[in-house]
């Protein structure tokens, strides 16, 4: 049973590279297994039994690349299940669960944007790809530099750099269309990035509003030290980081009992908020 746990897990991480970053081979299991190479050309061997329409061998690339018949046996076509993977460095476990997640229903990404992305940030390149927005809903064409990718609570989102806009963007992920083009390497890298290179403390408190019962039981929920929780996150941040926790900039604006928490740093904060 443990050996088919093992084999299934390998196979889960093959179907992610491949649909998702269009190529896998023995390297990419070696490193993540801690196994031989002996072993990862097996599991791929083994994999293409259990699918034999899906890879095929690229020579000049020296890897496995997903044909037009690609069909996900292993995983799904969630693209969370690939960023998660690639956030926590871990692959999703089918074992008993004692525990539960709240389904906040997922966004769409095609697999194609997907590729060009994560080849655009490895190789640290410009790409073309078109995007819409609620602002701009006709796909519009942007070339953009991307370095990370976000997961801000409800969504992902892309730090890129943008040339139309001459600065550093968030991207929502699944706002990006049509097929995108890699272009030359860019300047605009992760270490140009002030905004996520900046560290900034955000200080909370529990809303004085509130009877210091409640305010109590607060400062027990986030283990304030001295009635304050300080969180340290990067400059690009701030914003989501308020946004999660139903953190009002404009302080009274919502009941005590809803708001909870009010930031008593915000002018500490302010060049980092993009709204409010």
């Amino acid at each position: 049973m443990e050996k088919t746990t093992v084999q299934q897990q390998r196979f889960q991480l093959i179907e992610l590279l491949a649909y998702w970053e269009g190529r896998i081979n023995t390297k990419d299991l070696e490193q993540y297994f801690q196994q031989s190479r002996q072993q990862s050309s097996q599991d791929i061997n083994a994999y293409k039994q259990q699918a034999p329409e899906n890879l095929n061998y690229d020579a000049s690339l020296k890897a496995y690349l997903p044909t037009e018949f690609f069909n996900l046996r292993f995983v799904s076509e969630n693209v969370d299940d690939y960023l998660h993977w690639l956030h926590f460095g871990n692959l999703k476990k089918h074992t008993p669960s004692i525990s539960e997640t709240l389904y906040i229903p997922s966004r769409k990404v095609s697999p194609v944007i997907m590729r060009g992305l994560v080849t655009a940030i490895r190789q640290q390149k410009r790409i073309d790809v078109d995007y819409i927005s609620l602002n701009n809903p006709n796909a519009e064409s942007r070339i953009i530099a991307p370095h990370t990718f976000i997961n801000t609570g409800l969504r992902w989102h892309l730090r890129a750099w943008c040339e139309k806009s001459k600065a550093f963007r968030d991207f929502v992920l699944s706002r990006f269309r049509g097929t995108p083009e890699l272009e030359t390497k860019t300047e605009n890298t992760q270490e140009k990035d002030t905004a996520w290179n900046t560290q900034v403390t955000v200080i909370l408190e529990p809303d004085p509003r509130l009877s210091p019962q409640k305010q109590a039981v607060l400062v027990n929920d986030y283990q304030m030290q001295n009635g304050q929780l300080k969180i340290t996150t990067r400059g690009c941040l701030v914003q989501y980081l308020l946004r999660e926790l139903q953190v009002s900039t404009k302080v009274w604006d919502g009941t005590p009992e809803a708001q909870q928490l009010v930031c008593v740093n915000l002018s500490d904060i302010k060049p980092w908020l993009f709204e409010g």
